[in-house]
């Protein structure tokens, strides 16, 4: 019988950690790597049956391949800890270890929820990530929105899963300015300088693509919160970048 290795990267997710785990129950193994959280994440997840690894923080690619490398099995099945495999998905995964045919990994579909309510446009009707993979032919790239670079063909689940992205709009807009720093460095160490460009173009730009091209206005007061605040998303990267360009460190 094929096994699976479920890992779930965690900070501070006692409020998902739980549903978490308890998604990828099918698993045969399941790896917590979480980065020092100071609220009840590990307590919770103590009390699950899992395998606990603490590592510090430095970049998403970088903490999800250590784990991987931790793994006992070959396939991986990678969860954010707001995310929730549905029963649906969950056969579609055990089958697709079982008969993977030519694929060494495997997109999955995911619907989007914020603050509860299910976002059916604004850019995320077509979200997909590589969530299932064999571990030595496919690993993570990116300091931020890190993507899966595969040695062989992916394939495509049919069925979603469910993402509880944002609880709300604070928690929104932490998790964004949390983004920003992590990418205006990675711009930073790549010697990119900010112009009016990034400051009023790319803002503007971001918005009309979510709100007009991507159908946000769909989505009602919603879709246009949500496309106001990732255009604010740039904005707030290229700040972040200016000040760095002036050797200027937020706290």
């Amino acid at each position: 019988m094929t096994k699976i290795s479920a890992i779930i990267p965690t900070l501070n997710e006692e409020i998902h950690i739980a549903d978490a785990i308890k998604s990828v129950s099918f698993a045969d193994e399941i790896i917590v790597i979480d980065s020092y959280s100071t609220d009840k994440t590990l307590v919770i997840a103590e009390k699950l049956n899992v395998k606990i690894i603490k590592r510090k923080f430095d970049d998403f690619s970088s903490q999800k391949n250590f784990a991987i490398q931790q793994a006992s099995y070959d396939w991986i099945y990678i969860l954010d800890a707001d995310e929730r495999v549905t029963e649906s998905v969950k056969q579609e995964i055990l089958e697709a270890v079982k008969n993977p045919g030519n694929f060494v990994g495997f997109y999955v579909r995911r619907s989007f929820y914020f603050a509860n309510q299910k976002v059916n446009y604004s850019g995320w009707q077509r979200d997909k990530v590589v969530r299932l993979f064999l571990k030595d032919k496919c690993q993570y790239r990116g300091v931020v929105h890190e993507t899966i670079v595969s040695k062989g063909e992916l394939g495509f689940l049919k069925n979603k899963i469910d993402h509880f992205g944002y609880r709300n709009y604070n928690h929104f807009i932490a998790k964004i300015n949390h983004y920003s720093i992590l990418k205006a460095q990675e711009l930073h160490k790549k010697g990119k300088k900010v112009n009016a460009f990034h400051l009023l173009i790319k803002p503007t730009a971001r918005f009309f693509i979510h709100y007009v091209i991507r159908l946000g206005f769909l989505d009602g007061l919603t879709g246009l919160i949500l496309s106001k605040i990732l255009a604010y998303s740039v904005f707030t990267r290229y700040i972040k970048l200016w000040l760095l360009n002036k050797g200027i460190e937020e706290n």
